[in-house]
């Protein structure tokens, strides 16, 4: 059955582990329901202080630190009804909890040398995490907060449905350097805003505005 041209095809908010030796993706973790709000804020990386010589106010020292904030529902009351964990959320946390955590077998080697006498032990790295909030606004990120509420649980106490909070810090090539994949992501998604900023008609002042600007210039 052909698809209807009135469909809308939904695209599925989403965290993205990225391999940044080889541009390959590891991992796409889709959000189960697009969430209903976002929250955001940018912090102006100033260039000027007190003190600094005059025009210094205008001067930015880099991009804003940008946060975004998100609360997702996990909900697995669709599923088929068994005993298997399969039919919880469970699964679905601890996807994005292990994000947070570096691997068992890197902490398992890392233990190794050290009792080896290893006097440099390299802290494991993770995939680059990105965050995909439409075709618009796909950027870098560091997740900097998880919070998970469950709700409801089968009979083996596993979660059924649950509320997640995640916080995230937008890398920009502050932290990531214009030379990685990570850096040239980001100047992407910074790109797109400008050429979303640039596509956007000008205002126009009223006429007292227009008589201020003219008697000071």
């Amino acid at each position: 059955m052909a698809e209807s041209p009135l469909s809308v095809k939904l695209v599925k908010a989403s965290i993205l582990l990225l391999d940044t030796v080889n541009a390959s993706i590891v991992k796409v973790v889709p959000l189960q329901y697009n969430p209903e709000t976002l929250s955001r804020s940018l912090q102006v990386r100033s260039g000027g202080g007190e003190g600094g010589p005059q025009g210094d106010a205008r001067r930015l020292s880099g991009p804003p630190v940008e946060t975004y904030t998100v609360e997702a529902v996990w909900d697995a009351t669709d599923r088929v009804s068994s005993q298997s964990v399969n039919d919880s959320v469970i699964g679905d946390l601890s996807v994005f909890e292990t994000i947070l955590y570096p691997e068992s077998q890197s902490m398992m080697d890392n233990h190794a040398l050290a009792d080896l006498g290893a006097w440099n032990i390299i802290p494991v790295q993770k995939p680059l995490t990105v965050f995909s909030w439409g075709n618009n606004r796909v950027m870098p990120v560091r997740i900097t907060s998880f919070s998970v509420t469950e709700e409801a649980f089968d009979n083996a106490l596993n979660p059924v449905r649950a509320r997640i909070s995640l916080g995230m810090q937008v890398l920009t090539v502050e932290e990531l350097g214009h030379d990685s994949i990570g850096g040239t992501l980001y100047m992407a998604y910074q790109k797109q805003k400008e050429g979303l900023a640039s596509a956007q008609t000008s205002g126009v002042l009223g006429l007292q505005g227009n008589e201020i600007l003219s008697e000071i210039v």
